[in-house]
């Protein structure tokens, strides 16, 4: 199927994602035309080639030598930086964010929002701050003001974005109510989340509240502190006799506590 058809993406992964069905979750991530395969070991790493080889070529479906790579301890992936020992983001990203050309026409406005929204969780109001920009893109019609120069500047300056070379501090809370969490680095605020427990939730004990909170922020901003060490902020005391170690061995974390 032609890539120009408007249904030829979809299509096109739902064919990945049927022939590789059962690989997907255990060594193997496909997104549209592209296929990693994660393995530990290397003799494991040539079986779980061979083994996708295989189901690709019982398809009819055929690589481009020339775009493939084999044998990586890091690739990147999807705006991301995937090694053996951490994922952190792709740095020339951010450093095109700050190199962006002051925008002067709706479809460059369009391209800047598409960019910078991707790390819009690591932007405190970046809805807020953006909204200027994005009365443009409803309107169709690109004025150049203070409000869209202050707006595309301070998204172009922010501090919030992650240095993926420097330690990541959790904060976390919880209450009868909901829960709430933040991402700092170098005592700079990188993210926000929050969430309204259900009533089921609200009658569980203090702990679980405190522990469903780490759940939350942990599984939300898992590809930056997964496999990597940071710190986790708690003022609940019952945590530290919980067994982290066996939380650290399922997740290749390592989990530092200070109350």
């Amino acid at each position: 199927m032609p890539f120009g058809l408007s249904n030829a993406h979809s299509t096109f992964m739902r064919l990945m994602t049927h022939i590789l069905k059962h690989l997907l979750g255990t060594f193997v991530v496909v997104y549209f035309d592209d296929i990693l395969v994660l393995s530990k070991f290397e003799a494991d790493h040539i079986s779980h080639l061979r083994h996708v080889l295989s189901i690709l070529r019982d398809n009819n479906l055929y690589l481009n030598l020339t775009k493939c790579v084999f044998c990586q301890d890091s690739i990147l992936f999807l705006g991301f930086v995937i090694r053996s020992s951490s994922i952190h983001l792709d740095d020339s990203k951010l450093q095109l964010i700050r190199d962006w050309p002051t925008p002067t026409t709706v479809t460059e406005v369009r391209s800047f929002h598409g960019l910078a929204t991707f790390y819009r969780r690591f932007i405190f109001n970046f809805s807020s701050i953006t909204a200027p920009l994005t009365d443009c893109l409803k309107l169709h019609q690109f004025t150049r003001g203070s409000a869209q120069n202050a707006s595309f500047q301070t998204i172009k300056d922010n501090k919030a974005l992650p240095d993926s070379q420097q330690v990541f501090e959790l904060e976390m809370d919880a209450s009868m109510v909901g829960i709430g969490a933040v991402l700092t680095q170098n005592n700079r605020a990188l993210g926000y989340i929050s969430e309204k427990l259900c009533a089921s939730h609200q009658r569980w004990y203090t702990y679980e509240q405190e522990l469903y909170a780490i759940f939350r922020a942990f599984h939300y901003w898992e590809p930056h502190l997964l496999q990597k060490e940071f710190i986790l902020h708690s003022d609940h005391l019952a945590l530290l006799r919980l067994n982290f170690q066996k939380t650290i061995n399922q997740m290749h974390a390592r989990w530092i506590l200070y109350i």
